[in-house]
């Protein structure tokens, strides 16, 4: 007779509990077999491969056997248990019992020969880590070709000399959870495709031929916890402003053109919200927009939302708190500083009066896991100053930058550690 004892769910908010006289827990097994001892427990790692796991062959009342999923491969690598003569929940070991979810857990007690082993708790231990916060920022490019490091108390570092093509316009988001990108951008003769990837020490590295249409005064962000999106921007002709996107992997590969969502324009922003999504906001279409654009865990850019508040082009965005963001500054017939908090579900607030220098054409990033940095933008002239950003969206006063002043740059996070 062959069939499958279903796995044992009525101890899963049950404990593992040793036997009175304790538990000898055994070397983690690798074998793709193993013959087991009672009042032993043990750690099946099935990376490699599959595992039968044989009972002894004679059991008293109350003795007990532990098996656990070391590596949490079981759901690829399953345990298959042979009872060796003896019954398994009143079946005998003609029947296959697999256990085959990851990080599963299982109490075998023998009962006596009516009923044989038992299941006393089959429990699955969660697995449900929390990545670590970015950590740190970068600004880059722009109308001087440098970088600037931000470390996790959002204290900006001197200049360090610019790696690849020279470019403005241009945009860049987190990827990867630690890791940034840069994207895009116009390089004073041509609009570009190309982009550079910074590793999570915040060192950027040489020009990537892109993937996609040609273009500046674009948005990014990320999205989906590891991944990132470039979104719309401006590619000159008869008709210069574009709505569509591409997508980066948790690599840092960016995809082909996906034809987008909404009003196309340029002199956008846009940055994560929710820990997993992002949002695109406000732009210029030849006339300064108040209008949002959602994109959820897996990219998609979901149609026009009237906006709240002022519209505007050339601001900047990031995230705080977490799980929401703020979009701040910008231009509309004169430079502004405001600006609208964005809820952990992507409602954009009102209006709030800003505080410092209004400006246009800056950046801004997430820091320190919680908080948000405004750097550098345009006022009569190029700027050198931000106004950090604490974790319940108060814009703190200008502090006198570092580094060279400039505008049209990008800024992203990097970094798990502080």
């Amino acid at each position: 007779m062959s069939g499958l004892v279903e796995d044992n769910l009525f101890g899963a908010s049950g404990s593992i509990a040793a036997v009175a006289g304790g538990l000898s827990w055994q070397p983690v097994v690798t074998a793709s077999t193993v013959t087991v001892v009672s009042n032993n427990g043990y750690f099946i790692n099935t990376t490699d491969n599959a595992c039968t796991i044989t009972l002894p062959s004679a059991a008293s009342a109350g003795d007990q056997i532990i098996l656990a999923d070391y590596a949490r491969n079981w759901a690829t690598n399953a345990i298959t248990i042979d009872s060796n003569g003896l019954l398994f929940q009143g079946e005998t070991d003609a029947y296959i019992v697999d256990y085959d979810t990851n990080g599963q857990a299982v109490n075998l007690v023998y009962s006596g020969a009516t009923v044989g082993w038992t299941p006393a708790s089959d429990i699955v231990s969660a697995f449900e880590p929390v990545e670590p916060p970015t950590q740190r920022a970068i600004f880059a490019y722009g109308s001087t070709h440098v970088s600037n490091l931000v470390n996790s108390s959002g204290v900006v570092a001197t200049d360090t000399s610019g790696v690849g093509t020279s470019r403005y316009g241009l945009a860049g988001a987190t990827y990867g959870g630690d890791k940034a990108i840069f994207g895009y951008g116009y390089t004073g003769s041509a609009y570009s495709s190309l982009t550079n990837l910074v590793n999570n020490s915040g060192v950027i590295a040489a020009d990537v031929t892109g993937v996609g249409t040609i273009r500046n005064s674009l948005a990014a962000a990320s999205y989906g916890t590891d991944k990132a999106i470039f979104g719309y921007g401006y590619v000159g002709g008869g008709s210069p402003y574009v709505s569509l996107t591409n997508l980066v992997n948790n690599s840092g590969v960016v995809a082909s053109d996906v034809t987008g969502v909404g009003t196309a324009r340029e002199g956008i922003k846009a940055t994560g919200y929710g820990t997993d999504k992002a949002i695109f906001g406000y732009g210029n279409t030849g006339s300064s927009l108040s209008m949002t654009n959602l994109v959820n865990t897996s990219g998609v850019v979901g149609s026009d939302v009237s906006g709240v508040g002022t519209g505007r082009q050339n601001l900047a965005a990031a995230g705080y708190g977490e799980d929401k963001a703020i979009f701040a500054y910008g231009y509309n017939d004169s430079y502004l500083s405001l600006k609208n908090l964005v809820n952990n579900s992507g409602v954009v607030a009102a209006d709030v009066t800003g505080v410092g220098t209004g400006r246009a054409n800056l950046a801004a990033s997430n820091y320190g896991g919680d908080k948000a940095i405004f750097g550098y933008g345009y006022l009569t002239g190029n700027l050198s100053l931000t106004n950090l950003v604490n974790n319940v969206g108060v814009v703190a006063a200008d502090v006198t930058g570092v580094g060279t002043a400039r505008s049209n740059l990008a800024a992203a996070g990097y970094s798990f550690s502080a």
